[in-house]
Parts: C-alpha cells; structure tokens; sequence
C-alpha cells in the first residue's frame, strides 16, 4: 500500500496554483400542452419550472473538490398533472466529490483519473447512463468511478455507484415542492462501464458497454426486483463541415424481473434489445446545416413468458426523441421509427433543429412508449403516430440565453382507439426556457 502511494504521488501532474471557482444557473420554463397523449393525465396543461444550481469548485494540483446544489420545483399544477421526481427535488446536493488525477500511473502518455463521492454521469452515447438537461432534475450518483485514457487512442470508463433515489415522492409532497432528502442504498446498484478507442476503423470511433443494474424491494418500496445486464456496441463518426458523418449502436439486455411489483409475483427472464442508426452531411457555406436520417428501435413485451420490453436505465430522452416535461410520451420502450432530421446555425449564438419522424408500436398489445396507453387485444393496431419536433436556441446574452420547443404529434389509430387512450386527434406541446448563468 505505501508503494502505491508513493507511485501515485510520484505520477501525479506538477503542483498548481490553489484554485476556488463558484457558478451557478437558474432556468425558468413555462409549458404547456394540449390534447396530452398520456393515461391518466389532463387533456390540457400547463405548469412553471423553476430550476436553480450553484457550484462550487476546489482545486490544488492534481485534487479537485467539486459540490453542487440542485434545486428542482414546479408551480401550477393540480391532481391531474403529472408531477414525478423528473420535475421536483428541492435542495439537494446531487454532487459532492474528490478527484485525483494522475500521469503515467499505467504507462508513459496515460492519465488516470479518480472519483468518489456524489456525480453526474454521461457515459457514451447517453442512451444508457445520462444526465439529460431538459429534464428540471438530474440522475445523481454516489460511489466510484475511474476514467483511464492512453496516447493509443484508447480510454476506459469504469463505476460502481449507487443511483440516488429521489424525494419526495408522493404526488402531494412533489405539488407542494417537499423538502426530503434524496436517498441511496444498496438496493439499487449500478456498476459497469465502457471503452471506447479513436480512429478504431478509419475515421471512426468505436465503443463498446457493458452496466449491471440491480435491485431489490425495500419497506416501503417494492420494486420489479430488476437484475438486468446490457451491453452495447457503438460505431461513429462526428459531425464536421464538409463531411459525411454516421453512427451505429446495438444494445442487448438480458437478466431477470418480476411480472409486477407485488411480493409473490413471478419472476420472468429477460431478452430485450435496442437500435439506433444514422447517416448525415453538414455542408461547409451559410448556416452549415446538417440533414440525417435516421432509424431507432426499441423492443416491446410479448406475450410468452419471457419480458422482452427495452429498459433505458438511465438513459437521456430529449437528444433523440423529443422533449420530457408535460410531453414525456416518447421514451426509448416499444417503439420503432425512422425520423428525417435537420439541424443548423443561423449566426454565432443561433442553433436550430426539426425532426420528422413516423412511429409504430413494436409489440402491439404491449403499452406504447412512455404514455401508459394499451390494447392488451391488439386490435387498435400498431401506428402510434407521427411527431413533429423543433428546438431553436439562442444565447441573448453572454450570461443570458433562450430556447423554445415545439410538438405537434398527429395521433395514430393506436393512439386515438386503445380502450384508455385520451380523447383527440392531435398533441401539441410548447415550452420557452429562460436560463442566466452566473
């Protein structure tokens, strides 16, 4: 152990100057939707987010210090709206951790660096383990967590964590915007990683996962007791001027979870899996916009026995699919859809996006995406719908910055005919977001 120790002080990077920084975001969002596509929720909306962060950073040569305060609540809302933990968690201290960096520790031109305590994390492609930032909250972590890279080109990403659970979560505390510690414990774990290697294949980037999710009943908590392993396989080239650019990743999971959250449910195996493919150009004059297209596949529960509906994790929802919030409705679970996709910067501070994209159930007689709705028959068929999607962004100011997103979704026969679908035929969502930095 104290060779160890001395190994890691003598690889760490040359002292530097002490260093303490502090920052911080307040956003400010109203939206509001019409003709929701969830179950059990009301038909129209509206409702005030109000999210505040601060902090704090400590540096002295190789350590850093870091604590981050998030602040999470919403203002507007009455017994059919649907508040969750993705909209409230007041005052709590998602992050609160020691870092250590280290040079050559695994070989000339290597950097290791450490983590422990409370973090963030934004692992690969995000579709497993994100924190999404259009969500009003965040998935917090507390454990490990290792990140190694070497001059090869390759890099390694490895943690043990205990995803923090949030609170409150009754639906009366999450209206009245409840105070209460968030809580970690070891029934529910994350542990896993990624490694990925630069100019893998030509130009392209490859990476390959691999998290084990645990988790087991506690009083006061039943869960599906989920125990699933999923692993992933991700080519891609980056979007650059001038160029064409793509990416590919298939996931597949596979364990073991109970039919309900009852104690004597059955417990089922696991076979599920997800795709996502895409091509794209950005051309190098004007506003240098960038035309994809691209195909995404999550599979849906059938029946015989096994559960074969897609778990996300802790995956981002808004980079792909569209935004969370009143919306929500389009999450990374029995679906498939191609989608046409257009992005471009009009100016300096300017970034715009619109997606079109057609999309259909997987499993028919499972519950369509995230919104609840199902025709455990099947006979309201499998065309969910087709969804529009616009974001524009523009910084106002360097401290100052405004996005507004759209949504209109003309509702599929599944949509508009299964037994507890929401009466309409279209789905419009709004949102204008106010962010200051300071």
């Amino acid at each position: 152990m104290r060779a160890l120790c001395l190994a890691l002080v003598a690889s760490a990077t040359p002292a530097a100057a002490q260093e303490l920084s502090l920052s911080g975001t307040a956003r400010l969002r109203y939206e509001a939707i019409e003709g929701q596509p969830r179950a059990g929720s009301n038909a129209s909306d509206d409702l005030v987010n109000l999210r505040t962060t601060l902090l704090a950073e400590y540096k002295d040569g190789p350590v850093r210090l870091v604590a981050e305060l998030w602040d999470s609540r919403v203002y507007g809302g009455d017994r059919g709206t649907p508040i969750t933990t993705g909209e409230v968690n007041p005052v709590e201290l998602v992050q609160a951790y020691a870092e250590f960096r280290a040079q050559g520790l695994l070989g000339a031109g290597s950097t290791a660096t450490l983590q422990a305590g409370r973090f963030t994390l934004n692992l690969g492609s995000r579709r497993l383990v994100a924190a999404d930032d259009y969500r009003n909250t965040t998935n917090g972590y507390t454990g490990l967590r290792a990140d190694l890279a070497w001059r090869t080109g390759w890099k390694a990403a490895l943690v043990y964590t205990l995803p923090q659970q949030r609170r409150p979560d009754t639906l009366e505390d999450l209206r009245d915007n409840k105070v209460a510690l968030d809580r970690e414990g070891f029934d529910l774990v994350l542990w896993g990683g990624l490694v990925s290697r630069t100019r893998a294949l030509g130009p392209a980037t490859l990476e390959a996962s691999f998290f084990h999710l645990g988790e087991r009943d506690r009083p006061g908590r039943p869960t599906r007791d989920r125990s699933l392993d999923t692993a992933s396989l991700r080519l891609l080239r980056d979007p650059a001027p001038g160029h064409a650019d793509y990416e590919a990743e298939a996931i597949v999971q596979r364990g073991r979870i109970s039919a309900s959250t009852a104690a004597t449910a059955p417990r089922q195996q696991v076979a599920a899996w997800f795709v996502h493919a895409e091509a794209g150009y950005t051309s190098a004059t004007g506003w240098k916009p960038r035309l994809s297209l691209e195909y995404d596949h999550a599979s849906g529960d059938r029946p015989g026995g096994r559960n074969t509906r897609f778990d996300t994790l802790f995956g981002m929802r808004r980079a792909d699919l569209g935004p969370s919030g009143l919306y929500n409705a389009f999450g990374r679970a029995n679906f498939l859809s191609p989608a046409l996709r257009i992005e471009a910067i009009p100016g300096p501070r300017t970034d715009a996006m619109a997606s079109l994209r057609p999309i259909w159930l997987a499993a028919a007689q499972d519950s369509f995406s995230t919104t609840g709705v199902r025709d455990p028959t099947g006979r309201a068929g499998d065309f969910a719908g087709t969804q529009f999607d616009a974001r524009l962004r523009h910084q106002l100011t360097r401290a100052l910055k405004l996005e507004l997103d759209a949504v209109l979704l003309a509702k599929g026969r599944f949509l508009r005919e299964a037994p507890n679908a929401p009466p309409g035929r279209w789905t419009r969502y709004g949102s204008v977001n106010l962010t200051a930095a300071f």
